[in-house]
């Protein structure tokens, strides 16, 4: 029986008992080896995996490895360890008993990269990353890997919940279903831009400012990416201080095996959707290249919601001998997306496509340059020199106020009002060395990454300009002086290292520390405000420490925990006042806390996949508002710390297989249904916030903008070339401030978001292995629903999420 974890429903699915038997028709062997370097003495710790399964084992002190209730047929074995040659060995399992195996590894320079076959990729469940990969250690960490090409989804326009279907405990902000960006959180952390995530692509971070403004606005075509690596907050030690770990997009690899390639990529859909994405690549002697341009048109759900958006890329890497690598990417992003302002609570259940704004654009323009060194010192050690940056502009423009403040033509003018215009510019720089090296220790594998970051970022800050009274997209301003004009500029250097001990073979424990020493100076000035009453210097200056284990009670079991610090420095955001009745305080404390957590992963055969995990977050130092009056008893807002949080949950991940039949020489055809689902307990432990004129104690409040429930289920079918998914998503009512206010405001601005599920159906025709086919209906009962009351960007108020749409893409790969 399979059930479907949904709050106040219960969706239980029982699977007859001839489906039962089906999956299990065919016989099982047991498959085992002995892993050796070349003198022939066993190699402990090694990984090996079975290709297009989730089996893998460990190899224990002698080489010896075990892989059991293998179902008859011919796989590949990926064997892989750090400072050997990896291997990738044929196999045909019979029916019946089969000869143990003996494999032979070299010492080399790199580890086997993940395999995919691509005739099986849509039905790959949710992967891990290994125990130690490329320079980045993984064992005992919470992880999952989105292999996109498995992925049944609106691709297109980046449907968060199809493509991060199946990692549980993500939410989705879903404000823009244009794709424009992702905005994701997970654990009652914020989703806007997905900033408490470090970003990054192909292991290059693309956050605009970390210590000023970490949004990402970098934002890839999604077609240009393989996979997805998700690494929860136990990672930040080797990525940085964020609370929400680390999310790394992996652009396509070029086919090396010949010296140009081609790839098209077309959609349409509903409200005019229109998007192409071109790409080639190839290798030409030591030269390996890539590169795409993206272009994508829609209206949009709502009126005033259309966007253009395009995305370049390029990358070329050179490699001068077999240790030694040098890679170039330069990525672009852009887009202009017409904001069609917040709506109340009325207006959204009168019309949710209607709009309040006709006059908002919004504009990032985001270059991400870097050049990357890769050398294998000797078969041990690896070192990896990596300089980027994130050059660029936020820019928008508009009427910022109230859902329920129109937007209205002034008879005296026969004109609008001017419009706002905002303006920031990125400068940021980033040089990190990383070095891994492997030792042995009582016969054992141990690896040991260390590194040096150092940050040099330039953030200037314009707003409150006075633009246009027009309507079109038009940065102009019509006073050279804009009511904020501020400079933030940061130097920050860290040093991080984690040592990843073998126990025993099946044992591991990572210890680790992070030390953090940089400064924020802010200059400028501010129209309303004297320049003294505002702090100008952020200090960042701390260690964390954090430690993962890991146990492998099985080859198909894995036990994991960790616990690790982490930080989030006060932004800039945090220290602008909005008028001349708010006040910062000077000695504004950066939030600090922790990640602990706890669970198990594995398979059960090729039948079930799951991964179940407990957590706890620490959040202390929250923003807020303070009513507050000076020695003169007059009244003021304090902008400062005003609490401290807790989100207590539980994350689940199952996958169940009760069919799949093997065809010679053919695709299988396969059944499947996937649960990922998570409960939060977010709630406030100490702080107070200001209702009307009082400070009012929130201690034991919900964290606002945190649903109790959230959960995706699945029905997947593989026949032959057809792949079909039908997906449920559910996710529950979440309060928009720390009071918990129930009834909406009269500009929507407070309130409950309500609980809503959706239902998706995607599918791919696999015409060919050059020509593929995808079309895919969302919102299939064109539910209406938001998911947020935001109180900063777009704008305060209900921002409707997207009903019903089609899309239809077709795939060229030559």
């Amino acid at each position: 029986m399979v059930c479907f974890l949904i709050p106040n429903r219960t969706f239980c699915g029982c699977l007859v008992l001839s489906c039962w038997l089906m999956g299990h028709a065919s016989a099982q062997t047991t498959l085992t080896g002995t892993v050796t370097n070349e003198q022939g003495v066993g190699l402990a710790g090694v990984t090996v995996k079975l290709s297009d399964t989730s089996q893998g084992s460990v190899t224990d002190k002698t080489g010896f490895f075990t892989l059991e209730a293998v179902t008859p047929g011919t796989y590949y074995l990926l064997i892989s360890n750090v400072g050997y040659v990896g291997q990738r060995v044929k196999v045909t399992v019979p029916n019946g008993p089969v000869l143990p195996l003996s494999i032979t590894l070299r010492e080399g320079i790199y580890t086997l990269d993940e395999v995919t076959i691509e005739d099986r990729k849509n039905s790959i469940q949710v992967e891990r990353l290994p125990d130690v990969h490329h320079i980045y250690l993984m064992a005992g960490k919470k992880n999952e890997v989105v292999q996109l090409g498995a992925v049944n989804g609106n691709i297109a326009e980046k449907n968060g919940r199809q493509v991060f279907a199946k990692i549980p405990g993500v939410f989705v902000y879903d404000m823009d279903g244009s794709g424009n960006q992702i905005n994701i959180s997970t654990r009652s952390l914020d989703p806007h831009r997905s900033w408490e995530y470090n970003i990054r692509q192909n292991g290059v971070m693309t956050n605009s400012d970390m210590y000023g403004y970490p949004a990402s606005h970098y934002s890839p075509a999604m077609e240009s990416i393989e996979r997805i690596e998700l690494v929860r907050g136990s990672a930040s030690l080797q990525y940085g201080a964020q609370f929400g770990g680390m999310i790394n997009y992996v652009t396509k690899s070029p086919d090396t095996s010949r010296r140009f390639g081609f790839e098209t990529i077309n959609s349409v859909g509903s409200y005019g959707l229109f998007s192409s994405y071109n790409a080639v690549g190839g290798k030409i002697g030591k030269l390996t290249y890539s590169a795409y341009y993206q272009k994508r048109h829609s209206d949009g759900y709502r009126k005033n919601a259309r966007s253009d958006a395009e995305s370049q890329f390029v990358s070329l890497t050179y490699a001068f001998s077999p240790s030694l690598r040098v890679k170039a990417e330069l990525g672009r992003s852009s887009y202009v997306y017409q904001l069609p302002g917040p709506l109340t609570d009325a207006m959204f259940a009168e019309n949710p496509r209607q709009s309040t704004r006709s006059r908002n654009y919004f504009n990032p323009d985001i270059y991400v340059p870097s050049v990357v060194v890769d050398w294998q010192v000797s078969p041990k050690t690896r070192l990896r020199w990596t300089n980027s940056g994130v050059y660029g502009a936020r820019n928008s423009v508009m009427i910022d106020a109230f859902a329920n403040v129109p937007d209205t033509i002034n008879p005296a003018t026969n004109q609008y009002r001017a419009r706002q215009v905002d303006i920031d510019n990125f400068r940021s720089f980033t040089s990190e060395l990383r070095l891994m090296h492997q030792y042995r220790i009582g016969g054992l594998t141990s690896v040991v990454a260390a590194g040096v970051q150092y940050m040099h970022n330039n953030l200037r800050r314009r707003q409150l300009g006075k633009g246009t009274t027009g309507s079109d997209f038009d940065l102009t301003v019509t006073d050279p002086v804009f009511g904020r004009d501020l400079s933030m500029k940061t130097r920050n250097i860290a040093v991080f290292v984690e040592n990843l001990l073998y126990i025993t073979p099946r044992l591991t424990l990572s210890p680790g520390f992070r030390i953090e020493s940089g400064v924020t100076d802010m200059t400028g000035t501010i129209s309303y405000y004297q320049p003294t009453d505002l702090p100008n210097a952020i200090r960042h200056r701390f260690p964390l420490f954090g430690i993962n284990a890991q146990y492998r009670p099985t080859a198909e079991t894995k036990l994991y925990a960790g616990l690790s610090q982490a930080y989030r420095p006060v932004v800039f955001k945090d220290i602008i006042p909005g008028s001349v009745l708010e006040q910062v305080d000077k000695n504004l404390k950066d939030a600090f806390g922790y990640n602990l957590e706890a669970g198990i992963s594995g398979s059960v055969g090729s039948l079930l996949a799951y991964d179940l995990s407990l957590f706890q977050l620490r959040y202390k130092n929250r923003m807020g508002m303070l009513s507050m009056q000076n020695n003169t008893s007059q009244a003021y807002l304090l902008r400062t710390n005003v609490g401290h949080t807790i989100t207590r949950g539980v994350e689940l991940y199952a996958e169940y297989k009760p069919v799949h039949i093997d065809r010679k020489g053919g695709t299988p055809t396969e059944l499947s249904v996937f649960t990922s689902t998570s409960f939060f307990e977010a709630k406030y432990r100490k702080g107070s916030v200001i209702n009307g004129s009082e400070n009012v104690s929130i201690a034991g409040n919900k964290l606002e903008g945190v649903p109790t429930w959230i959960t995706r289920n699945g029905l997947q079918l593989q026949h032959r070339k057809l792949f079909a998914t039908l997906q449920y998503s559910y996710v529950g009512q979440s309060f928009a401030d720390p009071l918990n206010t129930v009834l909406p405001s009269a500009n929507a601005a407070r309130g409950l978001v309500p609980a809503y599920g959706l239902w998706d159906l995607n599918g791919t025709l696999r015409l060919s292995r050059s020509y593929t086919l995808r079309l895919g209906i969302n919102n299939l009962t064109n539910r209406q629903y938001f998911t947020k009351r935001p109180a900063m960007y777009p704008g305060a108020g209900i921002w409707s999420s997207d009903g019903r749409s089609l899309v239809l893409s077709f795939g060229i790969k030559l």
